[in-house]
């Protein structure tokens, strides 16, 4: 039950301390939009100052991991980031709101991102890590459906006609998402605090936290991986712009379009966790190879759809293959440090490595995406978009096939260094 429940505990923990600065525009972007009277190259802009803050968090932080208790940092990262919640709630302007995405940059990723990874290593052992990472990403988008469709009903208090919503109704509708999001991720720091039990560290306090940098830096199969995170992490945040999509393009309302983007969301456990025992059963990096393939082939059928040639069902089936293979990416990619034979007392240090240059997205896709679908508002700037995303998938698979001979030649000297001894 212990084991549960810690596990439990870090699933709510990895997902709702990115409630605010994500679900807030991924779930409600049109409504954001509005009631902060902002652009989309705006958000991006946000997005920017956030990714670049986080870029330099996760690489600093990481070594933090190796040293400290995970209980403590996770849960210290919580507290940060809910206070700026309710900044948020106030409706400040744009370079403060600026601001506060570079804040919750450095609150969600300095002292947290590795802390959470190394934890859930830790949880899942040495046999089965694409389970544990699958179980880790599953739940968090369950735990996301599920607050989402929340804050979808408190947006429908305040919005009863989607057709007729007032400024006045959707801002107070907007604050009290915010309020919720800044409230849970308050409660989960005391989860955190109390199942999440404090562990002793590998590395020695009198060593320098960053011992391990150069050592993992000199890894062509950490600079592998961290590319592989770099185009599956686009395909994530390219999620961002559904819910846009499907106002502008499926003419569907606010509420509905919401609605849409929480579906999506329901589709992560069941693409995470299946991804997982799949890749248990196989190997990681084919796995996630074949996701990409996947992820080509939607992604190009939608930079041409239109309702006007294709049916509504094909479109949301579309859809709805790019969710799945987006959260199968997101749920398997860290299993490839127990597959590529990542040492454990290096955890840290190479999550540092492998998430300053896989999350550099966060710095800027949400940029260029705004730019692109500002420059021809519409269906050609969403069919441009998918574009993007399909040459981004491409890439991912040929960084694929790169990381399986890589692994495999480090398979063949380690053989032929046993031989030898």
């Amino acid at each position: 039950m212990a084991r549960i429940l810690r596990i439990t505990a870090l699933i709510l923990a990895g997902e709702m301390i990115y409630g605010l600065p994500f679900h807030t525009q991924r779930f409600f972007r049109p409504t954001m939009l509005e009631a902060f009277d902002i652009t989309n190259t705006q958000l991006g802009d946000m997005f920017a100052a956030y990714g670049l803050a986080a870029m330099f968090s996760y690489f600093l932080g990481g070594p933090f991991a190796d040293r400290y208790s995970a209980r403590s940092l996770i849960a210290v990262s919580l507290i940060l980031t809910s206070l700026g919640g309710l900044y948020m709630a106030t409706y400040p302007g744009v370079w403060q709101m600026t601001a506060l995405y570079a804040f919750w940059g450095i609150s969600t990723s300095l002292l947290f991102w590795a802390a959470l990874i190394k934890a859930t290593r830790d949880w899942g052992g040495t046999n089965s890590q694409g389970i544990a990472f699958g179980i880790l990403d599953g739940g968090r988008g369950l735990a996301a459906a599920v607050f989402a469709a929340f804050s979808v009903g408190i947006l429908i208090l305040y919005i009863p006609n989607a057709d007729l919503v007032t400024d006045a109704e959707r801002k107070a509708g907007l604050r009290s998402i915010v309020l919720f999001y800044s409230l849970i991720g308050l409660l989960c720091s005391v989860i955190v605090w109390f199942l999440v039990p404090h562990e002793k560290t590998a590395l020695s306090e009198k060593r320098s936290l960053f011992t391990g940098i150069p050592q993992v830096i000199r890894k062509p199969l950490i600079w592998a991986q961290a590319a592989v995170i770099i185009c599956a992490y686009c395909g994530y945040k390219g999620l961002d712009n559904y819910s846009l999509y499907a106002v502008q393009v499926l003419n569907m309302n606010e509420i509905d379009a919401a609605k849409l983007s929480t579906y999506g969301a329901y589709v992560r456990p069941i693409a995470c966790i299946l991804a997982g025992i799949i890749a248990d059963r196989f190997d990681s990096a084919r796995s996630i190879c074949a996701m990409f393939i996947l992820l080509v082939a939607a992604y190009g059928f939608l930079a041409f759809a239109t309702l006007d040639s294709t049916s509504l069902l094909v479109i949301y089936l579309n859809l709805f293959v790019t969710f799945f293979a987006v959260f199968a990416l997101r749920g398997i990619y860290y299993a490839l440090l127990e597959e590529t034979n990542t040492p454990k007392h290096l955890t840290g240090a190479s999550v540092a490595v492998i998430a300053f240059i896989g999350y550099t997205p966060e710095a800027f896709f949400a940029p260029i995406a705004g730019r692109i679908l500002d420059a021809n508002p519409g269906v050609s700037g969403h069919h441009n978009f998918f574009a993007f995303l399909a040459i981004i998938a491409l890439s991912g698979v040929l960084i694929t096939l790169l990381l399986l001979r890589l692994n495999k030649d480090r398979v063949s000297k380690e053989l032929i260094n046993k031989s030898t001894f």
